[in-house]
């Protein structure tokens, strides 16, 4: 008996201490997560939202919070979805074209940065951050819409400023010059990283890109394959990249609405294929992770032989994603020019940085008026803005075979965009760093650009061409 009661008394002294030391460990695993959750931001430190045309990023409010997950190279397939497991999460995708990362649905509904704090407290993860919403807030002109049934090239001054309505002769980008070079080529393809695309417009139709038959359909190990004739949907990773907001179909009339048919408007090139990528709804949002999907359709389309050169991104925010820099990156090495709208905050990009105009390896347009003056809604930054284009009450097509003026640097990028266009047109062959510089060194010099873009300039389309 004595020896039975000794060896209950060890029995329960160990049971004892094994409960203590796993409550501390407990302890310290509370404070190391408490230590990586991001603090409250205080009302008095919140910035206020930006009148911008471009996309606010902020946290996502879609159904299930989701977070973007780079993990350390080495660990295993098998480990990360055990690690996922273990929180109830699951592996969406792995990202193409940017190594490590994984998108994740928290099937916890829990908050997404709490989830990204998780993630960051364990030995395997180099990163996280949550996937972010991205909004469209355009900046309505000031002139009612204009829904013209008659050609409008006369109401187009970025194209050719005649001093119409009070602007100042000549501040355009010289396109009618441009054209006795090239109006375009229907080789060249743009792919318009937007609202989607309103591809039956009677004034975009002709120009609008569709896979060609000898081109299998796009397929993603994760996400499957999509019958991607008309371009590609992030959204529901689908074939049908219909534009429902208006703010894409906008931006693609710019870069390239049939010229010379005697219908609507010109755009910078009269002909070109212009690639629908929708990520964005009818309300104007999307997430990063559906920017990044897009950005990684366009790679593989250029892989598989289609002539894509040009991204054009009329959209951005304060908020950096890695991931998103790294596939922008990849897009860059190959052979792809990014086109991004500096923002319409009012701000210095040098000082508080707008993405994506602010990543490496991206071209960052800022506004114009038709007096040559900075618009005033436009952001700048003579290190991290490269150059201006016109960007106020710019006429292009929008839903439903309408025409209507829009500003804000979203119009500008997409003029940007075109001339880059008409540069590949003219020089097939030429590389994407090539391209960017013939961009830059056709800037005609703009006492208000002076210290607030990098090229002091406006863009110059016939310059571009010489």
């Amino acid at each position: 008996m004595n020896r039975n009661n000794f060896l209950i008394h060890l029995a329960l002294a160990i049971v004892l201490i094994l409960i203590a030391a796993f409550a501390g460990q407990l302890n310290r695993w509370r404070k190391q997560w408490r230590s990586h959750v991001p603090r409250p931001i205080p009302a008095s430190e919140k910035k206020r939202a930006s009148t911008s045309t471009e996309i606010a990023l902020a946290e996502s409010r879609f159904g299930r919070p989701e977070v973007l997950v780079k993990f350390k190279p080495g660990v295993s397939q098998e480990t990360i979805d055990e690690l996922t497991l273990g929180l109830n999460d699951r592996v969406e995708d792995r990202i193409e074209n940017a190594p490590g990362w994984e998108s994740i649905d928290d099937l916890d509904n829990a908050d997404a940065y709490q989830t990204v704090a998780q993630y960051l407290t364990m030995p395997e993860v180099e990163y996280a951050e949550p996937n972010m919403e991205i909004e469209l807030d355009a900046v309505e002109s000031s002139l009612p819409p204009i829904h013209p049934s008659d050609p409008r090239f006369d109401d187009q001054w970025a194209l050719a400023n005649s001093g119409q309505r009070g602007g100042k002769q000549g501040a355009d980008i010289s396109a009618m010059h441009a054209w006795l070079t090239t109006t375009g080529s229907d080789k060249v393809v743009v792919a318009v990283l937007d609202s989607g695309v309103d591809y039956t417009h009677e004034d975009l139709a002709p120009n609008m890109w569709k896979r060609p038959a000898s081109i299998a359909p796009y397929h993603d190990d994760q996400l499957g394959t999509v019958d991607d004739e008309d371009g590609f949907n992030a959204i529901d990773n689908a074939s049908d990249p219909m534009d429902e907001n208006g703010h894409g179909t906008h931006c693609a009339g710019i870069i390239g609405a049939e010229g010379g048919n005697n219908i609507g408007i010109t755009g910078v090139n009269w002909k070109v294929r212009i690639m629908p990528l929708k990520f964005m709804n009818a309300g104007g949002f999307g997430t990063t992770k559906n920017a990044i999907e897009a950005i990684n359709y366009v790679i593989d389309r250029k892989k598989a032989g289609v002539n894509v050169r040009i991204i054009s991104a009329s959209w951005g925010g304060t908020q950096r994603s890695r991931a998103l820099e790294e596939v922008i990156r990849k897009a860059y090495e190959n052979d792809i020019l990014f086109v991004a709208a500096a923002g319409n905050a009012t701000v210095n990009n040098d000082r508080s940085p707008h993405y994506p105009s602010s990543y490496p390896n991206v071209l960052s347009v800022a506004a114009l008026d038709r007096h040559d003056q900075l618009a005033k809604f436009s952001n700048y930054g003579v290190k991290s803005v490269a150059i201006a284009a016109p960007g106020v009450d710019i006429l292009s097509t929008w839903l439903g075979n309408a025409y209507e003026e829009k500003s804000g640097t979203s119009m500008a990028t997409p003029v940007v965009s075109g001339v880059a266009a008409l540069i590949v047109a003219e020089n097939p062959r030429i590389s994407v760093d090539q391209m960017k510089k013939r961009v830059l060194d056709s800037a005609d010099p703009v006492a208000g650009l002076k210290g607030k873009v990098a090229t002091g300039g406006r863009v110059n389309a016939a310059k571009a061409l010489e």
